[in-house]
């Protein structure tokens, strides 16, 4: 150990300490409220530039993946380059379809909340893509560790939106019974893990759920979603360690909007690097893309999973992309961000790309477009609809009493039992009946 001088740690040069003074750097965003939009900082990669290395390649040779930007769709609305997964026409409808339909069902939802009809919702407007098109490109029973801005997930698994809705509502027809906040959906038979608000924790578990698929010699692989910010928690790192060292066949899919609730990305480190670029230093293949360009998303995790079902190892991919709205319906980006960011964001709008490319190969169009939109907005309310006869927030109508001792034990204690019982018998006395809307 160095000595220590015994002297007071001053700085005027007068027998004490003359080293320079430490600096504390605290990460500021590019802009704040009433501040002009600054994106000067950003590479945006020509579309279709970037190699496609082979699925088995190693992943320190392909270390400039997780730095560049993988692209597909120009400034043209063609797809350029090795990484165009080819995609038929079809299946890019299908794709644009569910990701309108997720924009409808966000708005509905997010008037229900302002409505009182529910306590809280989140959108992931501007983000689409990074769930539809990287989840159609897994098998339909590869399992899924969402965080909670994946509904399109569920939503192009084909899950029932009234499940959604009632889900949100807390309401007698939740099949959560209540149990979980709005928005945190759980859908075993979609091979859709149970979304946790404690963040960062699907990491570990998505990884473990792989590791013990491959101790079986199955063929499904996992996947998992978590925001940029989160990605600054430990349970992340673990994830990693383990990835790596048993070579799991998951995908850890971080989702880099730009904000983690009101603090930008450099606090969890994105100043300094891209989040790609800490798989290298576990070993992990790392691929940074385009989260706005669906085809590049569809690219990227395809790639990623053919390697974890070839055995070739874990991927970290980073999708660059931007959240347009706030956090939450709890949460309000003007207090925090420039007014303008969304407008001015260089990669631009997920949907208007994907349907701007559908029309440049001849294969949609305006009017489609809208009719497309109006479906699913009737679908959504129709279906909102018939959710709330099962009930909303506040209204009465939820699950009977006793549902708060099941589904927690295989076999219930005795004093749970005798618990239950006595806690219907009091609701009874009081109203009749167990549930006062019966």
């Amino acid at each position: 150990m160095a000595d220590r001088a015994d002297t007071p740690n001053t700085r005027d040069g007068a027998g004490g300490d003359n080293r320079p003074a430490l600096a504390l750097h605290v990460p500021e965003p590019r802009s704040r409220p009433g501040d002009p939009v600054n994106f000067s900082d950003f590479t945006i990669s020509e579309a279709g530039v970037q190699p496609r290395p082979d699925e088995s390649a190693k992943p320190e040779d392909m270390k400039d993946l997780a730095f560049d930007l993988v692209r597909v769709l120009g400034d043209d609305n063609k797809a350029h380059g090795p990484w165009d997964p080819k995609l038929d026409p079809e299946t890019l409808r299908t794709m644009l379809g569910h990701m309108a339909m997720v924009r409808a069902f966000d708005e509905r939802m997010f008037r229900g909340q302002r409505q009182g009809k529910t306590s809280f919702y989140m959108k992931c407007t501007g983000e689409e893509a990074t769930s539809v098109a990287a989840s159609m490109a897994l098998a339909s029973d590869d399992m899924v560790f969402p965080s909670y801005r994946q509904q399109g997930i569920l939503i192009a698994r084909g899950y029932p939106l009234i499940e959604m809705i009632n889900q949100i509502y807390s309401n007698k027809g939740d099949k959560l019974k209540g149990r979980q906040l709005p928005i945190m959906y759980s859908s075993r038979e979609h091979s859709f893990f149970s979304i946790s608000g404690n963040l960062a924790t699907q990491t570990p578990q998505a990884v473990g759920w792989a590791m013990a698929s491959a101790i079986k010699g199955d063929s499904r692989i996992a996947a998992t979603w978590v925001g940029e910010g989160s990605t600054a928690e430990g349970d992340f790192h673990s994830a990693c360690t383990f990835a790596t060292v048993y070579n799991a066949p998951v995908i850890l899919n971080v989702i880099n909007n730009q904000w983690a609730i009101s603090s930008f990305s450099g606090f969890a480190g994105g100043e300094r690097t891209t989040f790609a670029a800490r798989a290298l230093g576990y070993g992990l293949a790392g691929l940074r893309v385009d989260g706005n360009d669906a085809l590049a998303c569809y690219a990227a995790q395809q790639w990623a999973a053919n390697r974890a079902r070839a055995n070739h190892g874990p991927t970290l991919i980073e999708y660059f992309t931007y959240r347009a709205e706030g956090h939450s319906t709890s949460d309000d980006p003007s207090g925090y961000r420039s007014a303008q960011e969304r407008e001015e964001w260089p990669l631009g709008d997920p949907v208007m790309r994907l349907k701007n490319h559908l029309i440049a190969i001849g294969e949609w169009d305006e009017d489609r477009q809208v009719a497309m939109d109006k479906a699913c907005a009737e679908e959504v309310k129709a279906t909102t609809k018939e959710a709330e006869k099962n009930g909303i927030l506040g209204h009465g109508l939820h699950h009977p009493f006793r549902t708060m001792f099941e589904d927690v034990f295989e076999d219930l204690p005795w004093h749970l039992k005798e618990q239950a019982e006595q806690a219907t018998h009091e609701r009874i006395t009081k109203f009749g009946s167990e549930r006062p809307d019966a």
